[in-house]
């Protein structure tokens, strides 16, 4: 049993711990608690289209991808690693930030619109399909009108990584749910978390 978990992000030290990177970040967060979990050295390598980290929960494997072709044509890394590494889709969960919730607010769905998400809008239009698994992970919505971007691209306050910081031992432990147990069983017991 094969999955691969994507956290969608911007690869350049501009985009790093900025909201728009959540999905980074819960990668980076992910591999580091498998790391320290089985007192490994888990790390990403460069490889084509994506960082890409390969681990293992409870036999299964896991191909952790950060998409280094920009959040814009995120569907060419998912595309290619899910080919490659021959990957049903039902198996692939990818992370994303969502400023329709509230910082720190977790949801999980099995399909969906885009919501005006770039990377959502770009994996839907290269795989022609809405049905994939995702963990949305709120970012809040608190800019003004026309600052959207900047808010996105901009990074995490003091207040917002108090919140925030909690959370990413809850998404691992999604991660590692939904690799065992499945996507129903992980939406029952972590939504609304």
């Amino acid at each position: 049993m094969k999955y691969l978990i994507v956290g969608l992000g911007n690869p350049t030290a501009e985009y790093e711990q900025t909201r728009h990177n959540a999905g980074y970040i819960i990668a980076d967060n992910f591999v580091k608690d498998m790391n320290l979990e089985n007192s490994n050295t888990y790390k990403f390598s460069l490889e084509r289209h994506a960082f890409i980290c390969k681990t293992k929960v409870k036999g299964r494997e896991i191909v952790v991808a950060k998409p280094v072709t920009y959040m814009n044509l995120s569907g060419k890394a998912v595309n290619y690693w899910l080919a490659k590494e021959k990957i049903p889709l039902e198996n692939m969960l990818v992370i994303v930030d969502d400023i329709a919730l509230e910082t720190g607010t977790i949801r999980l769905r099995m399909s969906g619109s885009d919501g005006g998400h770039n990377g959502l809008f770009n994996i839907i239009e290269t795989l022609n399909t809405n049905k994939f698994n995702r963990l949305r992970f709120g970012i809040g919505n608190h800019f003004s009108k026309g600052h959207q971007i900047d808010y996105v691209l901009g990074r995490f306050s003091t207040e917002e990584l108090d919140i925030i910081n909690p959370k990413l031992s809850l998404c691992t432990d999604i991660i590692k749910s939904f690799c065992t147990i499945g996507m129903d069983r992980t939406m029952n017991i972590f939504n609304g978390k």
